[in-house]
Formats: C-alpha cells, sequence, structure tokens
C-alpha cells in the first residue's frame, strides 16, 4: 500500500503540487492513501482525480482576496522582501462582530467548493483509495483525520477549509459542538497515520528545508511577532513528527521516500504572489525530477 503526505505550508503548497506532479504524471505512481495537511489537504482532492492541470491554475492565480473574507495584515515589500503589518481597521471591525480571531478565511471555503465539484466529490467518494485531511480538534485537545468517505459534499468542503485555518490570523471554526483550527496545529506531516492506516511505502512532501536555513529577521510589529512565533512551532512540531514517522516506519518496515524543498521558499506562508507560486510549481516538478534521477529511495532507519 503506497500513500502520498503532503505537510502543511500555505502558499508553499504549490512548490508540493510541482513535486506531485511529477511522482504522478512522470513516475506514473498510483496512490491507495492521500493524507493531507492545512495547504496539502487542498492538493490531495485533485491529485487523486488526475485533475493536476486544474489544481495549478487555482495555485497559480490565487491572490490574498482569494483566501480572506477580512484580512487582518497589510503587506509591505521592501528590498526584495514583505513583510506584514497590523491592518487596524479590519482586526477591530472583526472583533466588533463578534469574531475571535483577528481576520476570516470564508472567500477560501467558496474558492474550495468552486473548485471541488459535487461530482468530483462522488468520484473521491467511489474511488478505490482513501483520502483525508488532517485538523485539530482545540475543544478535546486531539487531532482528527477526515476520510471522504465518512461526509457528504458540504461537510467535506468544510473540513478541508478547516485543515486550512492557521488561528489567529484565520477562521476559528466551531462544528459539532467543538472548536476546530488547521491541522498543522497538531500534525504538520502525518506520516505516522498513513502507516497506521497500512501504508508500507510513503512519499511525504515536506514544505521545509532539511536543514534549518533560517535566521528570521527581527520583528517589526505584534502581528510578525505572532507570526514568528508560531512558525518556530510548526517547525518543532514537523520536525517531531518527521522524528515519529521515521521510528514508525522503522517498526512496520515501511520505507518513506522525503522530498523536502531545496532552499527556503518564504519566511511568511500567509503571503499568496501568484507569479512567485507559479515558479515554486515549476520549482518542485524540476526537483522532483532531479532528485528522482540521482538519489534512491530513503529506507527506514
Amino acid at each position: 500500500m503506497r500513500a502520498l503526505v503532503i505537510s502543511g505550508g500555505g502558499s508553499k503548497g504549490a512548490f508540493a503540487g510541482g513535486v506531485a506532479q511529477y511522482l504522478i504524471q512522470e513516475r506514473g505512481l498510483k496512490y491507495d492513501l492521500y493524507l493531507g495537511t492545512s495547504t496539502g489537504s487542498l492538493l490531495i482532492p485533485h491529485l487523486a482525480l488526475g485533475k493536476i492541470q486544474k489544481i495549478r491554475e487555482v495555485y497559480t492565480s490565487v491572490n490574498q482576496e482569494s483566501i480572506f473574507s477580512h484580512r487582518p495584515f497589510t503587506i509591505h515589500r521592501k528590498y526584495g522582501a514583505s513583510t506584514i503589518g497590523i491592518n487596524h481597521w479590519n482586526v477591530v471591525r472583526n472583533f466588533m462582530r463578534g469574531s475571535k480571531t483577528f481576520g476570516e478565511s470564508h472567500n477560501l471555503l467558496q474558492l474550495i467548493r468552486n473548485t471541488i465539484t459535487p461530482e468530483e466529490f462522488e468520484a473521491l467518494q467511489s474511488g478505490p483509495y482513501d483520502l483525508a485531511v488532517t485538523v485539530s480538534n482545540l475543544s478535546l485537545n486531539q487531532v482528527e483525520y477526515k476520510s471522504v468517505k465518512d461526509f457528504d459534499y458540504e461537510e467535506f468542503c468544510e473540513w478541508v477549509w478547516i485543515s486550512c485555518n492557521y488561528t489567529p490570523f484565520m477562521s476559528l471554526v466551531r462544528k459539532n459542538g467543538c472548536e476546530y483550527a488547521d491541522g498543522g496545529l497538531g500534525n504538520m506531516v502525518p506520516i505516522e497515520e498513513a502507516i497506521r492506516r497500512g501504508a508500507r511505502e510513503v512519499d511525504a512532501i515536506i514544505l521545509h528545508t532539511e536543514v534549518t536555513q533560517v535566521n528570521r529577521l527581527p520583528s517589526r510589529n505584534a502581528f510578525s511577532l505572532l507570526t514568528n512565533m508560531f512558525g518556530f512551532m510548526l517547525d518543532r512540531i514537523e520536525q517531531q513528527n518527521i522524528k515519529i514517522g521515521k521510528f514508525v516506519a522503522n517498526q512496520q518496515d515501511a520505507i518513506i521516500n522525503f522530498y523536502y524543498t531545496p532552499t527556503v521558499l518564504t519566511t511568511n506562508s500567509l503571503i499568496f504572489d501568484r507569479d512567485q507560486m507559479a515558479k515554486w510549481w515549476r520549482s518542485g516538478l524540476l526537483y522532483a525530477e532531479s532528485k528522482s534521477e540521482n538519489t534512491s529511495p530513503l529506507e527506514p532507519e
């Protein structure tokens, strides 16, 4: 049983799309299980259906307005780098509306509904593979995996959306009496879950460099401090997920093939730049091709 696992990473998901395109189209790999967290959950339904060009067009055409119904930050570009500042009016207006978060991402939910049609959902449900997205249940303090086999169209679109909600900048969702947020808060790379479900070979796309290469700039405001803090925490969660995945793979005689980003793509994955994301998709495709030519799969340690 072979699984494709795609980590969280916001706009960096474009790179994962390029890697997955090479694995599926060029190498002709077939997967029995698709598991995604955050941006990975956006990719996997289309990858499972073979609708790669469709999701590529989405990832290379979105902008901030495609994601945020109330964007809590401004973007400033200086010396070739992008930083964020507080959009005070949008934040205050969001709190006045009774929101618990700085911003809202209902536009993303609509984008998901516009991108995954009811007919495509039915094809996913009736397919020979399983497909699940990762969400964080803040009320029960646990990570949950929502399979396409277990829900109707509207519910599954909501779970994909919830998996991507990077609180407190995006929506906090109350569902089934619990509060849910981005799956990456609990499990950035669900390798362990893939093996638990029976996978014996896992292709894991990690939207981070294998060796830490980031020296973050000093925080300029409360939001940049928050993004730096969350970036630090998510990096640590990701490293732990990978270590646990390797350990479980060793115990179960499973193979993990890792695909890391070769360079730091961005230090703020909340910034969606269509031109940049188009370059990342292309670089992911070329990277996967070069890796497949020059390296062999990684055996469990």
